[in-house]
């Protein structure tokens, strides 16, 4: 029915869209220093490389065993970064990070290794060459360009330029805050981004303006239903206040299972679990908060019949 549409919330989001805005800039403003900072750290999809996990019986100094490779093959090893990390169960491995090493070359590194650090067992053995990276990094830069670009096209076609506008700023800001988070993790724990982190970056960016269309197509549906005798800053307040309760549901049931696969999963995803947490996190903050907001400040910009009763 035309009108029947009810508020499930009473919160004042619009009236105080000062104070989101100025939540978003102190969250942003950190995220794009560490990324200028160079924080991000690329991972070996995207430079090239050897990543060689080996569980010692009696695992070594970090430094002897650097210094070890090192005299092994001063070239291949010049930069080398060694690690000591736990498995889930608590048990401890060396993680070794080189430039390309050929499994000819492992061979005879395995044997250096074994007569100076005992016997070994090789749990994990990774090599991407740096021409594969490079195209890789340039496949991830183009894929998040073309959806950003597809989102904004759709949007413009769906609604109109200013809902696509403010959508695809809402989206940027998602983005950049969990690049940004991911900066600052690389910056003090050296925490790497790879394939995995793209495809959650990616899979964040569709969330994020799923939840942001809900709330735009009910603003749409007010305007027409319900407009006469309030202005658009009340229509859109009260369309966020009924589609609250559902973008809450939906974000909340999707964050239990992301919380315990970065709590409790294994190395290979937790990072990955993390950013798509962090980002369903951010793209709920940003569909309620940001987004409408953001549109009723174009729209009182753009055109001034806006700042007057809806006829």
């Amino acid at each position: 029915m035309s009108g029947a549409h009810k508020t499930s919330f009473d919160l004042k989001i619009i009236p105080h869209r000062n104070l989101w805005f100025a939540i978003s800039v102190a969250m942003m403003v950190p995220a794009i220093i560490f990324l200028l900072m160079g924080g991000l750290k690329p991972g070996l999809d995207f430079t090239g490389g050897s990543m060689l996990e080996l569980a010692f019986k009696k695992t070594p100094v970090v430094a002897e065993m650097r210094t070890e490779l090192q005299s092994f093959d001063s070239e291949k090893f010049s930069d080398v970064v060694v690690t000591t990390l736990k498995n889930p169960d608590g048990t401890e491995y060396v993680s070794v990070r080189s430039k390309p090493v050929d499994n000819n070359e492992q061979v005879k590194m395995f044997e250096t290794l074994k007569a100076k650090f005992g016997e070994f067992e090789v749990q994990r053995v990774e090599v991407v060459g740096p021409t594969v990276g490079a195209e890789l990094t340039q496949k991830a830069t183009l894929s998040t360009l073309v959806v950003m670009a597809v989102i904004v096209i759709y949007l413009t076609f769906r609604f109109k330029f200013d809902y696509a506008l403010c959508a695809i700023i809402a989206l940027a800001h998602d983005v950049v805050l969990v690049l940004g988070s991911f900066a600052i993790l690389g910056y003090f724990m050296g925490v790497e981004v790879d394939s995995l982190f793209v495809t959650a970056l990616l899979t964040v960016a569709g969330f994020s303006v799923h939840d942001t269309i809900v709330t735009y197509d009910r603003i749409r549906e007010n305007v027409g239903d319900m407009g006469r005798g309030k202005s658009f800053e009340e229509i859109a307040n009260d369309s966020i206040n009924q589609t609250a309760v559902r973008s809450l549901n939906t974000s909340i049931t999707t964050m239990f299972p992301l919380f315990c696969l970065t709590v409790l999963g294994g190395e290979t995803i937790r990072y990955f679990a993390l950013a798509m947490f962090i980002g369903i996190v951010l793209g709920t903050f940003s569909s309620i908060f940001l987004a409408s907001p953001l549109l009723v400040v174009v729209r009182q910009m753009t055109d001034s019949s806006y700042r007057k009763k809806a006829a």
